[in-house]
């Protein structure tokens, strides 16, 4: 967006007075700056400095102890770079503002490794020197809660004013119930940029399902799905209720995935999964055979919190083993069924809660590793891939963090520094959680044992 564009835009909307410079840490939280509209080129141009830990911190935007990064480099600024997207107007604040989408490079003028986003773009500008484009679509499901409460309920129907107390999968009620709101989030999204399609009302109480479009830009695939989550609660805000991406918000409702499909073009246009039927291209199945050998030690990106192992349950519609099939939505690869033209490849394992940038990155990077060294993958299951002996995904947070850590193919999708740091934030995270009690806990033991 060049220099005289954002004039332009910003004196087409006076009332902006303000803009919000953000970056993506590493759980997928936008952190930032907010700054006076006048100093919108100073933004765009690359003068907005903030430290480099700042997208290492943990969920509760505490520094990691005893980080490399805050300790031996004294804390340290990078130089934050306008990623190039046009500046996105907020409407769901009080005042009318913006946002800038940034991301980081080191004070010599090198990206930093740390940065999540700079993890994707890494990888595909891999892809681009082999001349493939990866195309991408995601799907996110979301519940909306009643916000009187710190635990999660259904909210009221705006038309009935009844608490929502049954799952609603594919009610036409449901959405027509939520016609304001979903409104809203269509018309927020055309303003961003974000190709947002079919919306369905998902399995739980008050869980929806909005789909978005195929863009031949795995970058803004991933902005886009990262600026889906702030836009679907900054709306949700304003129409009375909150909105939740966790992976299980409730123990006996259906949890929220993070569903990416993807295909390849080749210099030409060319789909290169598709093989004219139903199988797919050798150069599909290498991809699929590089998903299934990263998806275990690269479980901690798609399940990265304590609250997504309640999701990753047999049983519990998401995917618990390592495999792939034609149409079989139990396991963990999907290959769609339809036209042999639109041939990709459904990657179904990551939950709402995850980094859209790391998500992206672990996925394409896995599916290269399948490209460039003509892995074959296992025979595609054939049935209900709960009831098959399969490898597992990591049961537990602490067996991910190892996993990740330990993984033979980390190191050739990401940076030393990002798997370290995703490591410690996700370890400082895992201690936080170990020193806490729950009330389930003392309910169950504490005049029994």
């Amino acid at each position: 967006m060049p220099t005289t564009d954002i004039k332009k835009w910003l004196s087409d909307r006076p009332e902006i007075q303000s803009i919000f410079a953000c970056v993506c840490d590493l759980n997928g939280t936008l952190r930032g700056k907010r700054i006076p509209v006048d100093q919108a080129i100073k933004v765009v141009e690359g003068g907005v400095r903030m430290p480099l830990s700042v997208v290492s911190v943990d969920v509760w935007g505490e520094d990691i102890e005893n980080s490399k990064l805050v300790f031996e480099t004294g804390d340290s600024d990078g130089l934050c770079d306008f990623t190039g997207r046009d500046l996105l107007p907020i409407s769901w604040t009080e005042r009318p503002t913006a946002m800038a989408m940034l991301w980081m490079r080191q004070e010599d003028g090198t990206p930093f490794a740390g940065d999540p986003r700079r993890a994707l773009s890494t990888v595909v500008e891999r892809y681009k020197a082999r001349g493939l484009t990866p195309v991408v679509a995601t799907e996110l499901e979301f519940y909306l809660c009643d916000p009187s409460d710190d635990r999660p309920k259904a909210p009221h129907s705006p038309v009935t004013g009844k608490r929502l107390d049954s799952d609603g999968a594919l009610s036409l009620d449901e959405l027509q119930h939520f016609d304001g709101f979903l409104n809203d989030v269509y018309d927020a999204c055309k303003e961003q940029g974000i190709p947002a399609d079919a919306a369905i009302s998902e399995n739980g109480a008050g869980q929806f399902e909005i789909n978005l479009l195929h863009v031949d830009e795995p970058l803004k695939a991933a902005d886009d799905a990262v600026l889906f989550k702030r836009l679907v609660r900054g709306v949700a805000r304003k129409h009375g209720f909150a909105a939740t991406f966790m992976a299980k918000p409730y123990g006996d409702r259906a949890g929220s995935g993070f569903h990416v499909h993807f295909s390849m073009l080749d210099e030409n246009g060319n789909n290169v999964f598709d093989n004219g039927g139903e199988a797919g291209t050798p150069l599909m199945l290498n991809a699929v055979a590089g998903l299934l050998a990263t998806m275990q030690e690269n479980s901690l990106t798609f399940a990265p919190h304590e609250n997504s192992y309640r999701r990753l349950m047999p049983g519990a519609h998401a995917p618990t083993g390592v495999a792939w099939g034609y149409e079989n939505r139990t396991a963990a690869i999907r290959i769609p069924g339809g036209s042999h033209k639109a041939r990709r490849i459904e990657h179904r394992v990551a939950g709402a809660d995850a980094n859209p940038y790391l998500v992206l990155t672990s996925i394409l990077g896995g599916a290269l590793l399948g490209i460039e060294n003509e892995m074959i993958p296992t025979p595609a299951i054939v049935g209900d891939a709960y009831r098959l002996d399969l490898p597992h995904l990591p049961l537990d947070w602490a067996s991910a963090i190892e996993a990740f850590e330990d993984g033979k193919h980390v190191a050739d999708v990401f940076s030393a520094q990002l798997q370290t740091m995703l490591v410690e934030c996700k370890t400082q995270e895992l201690k936080k959680f170990a020193r806490h009690v729950t009330d389930f806990e003392y309910h169950s033991y504490l005049e029994v044992v």
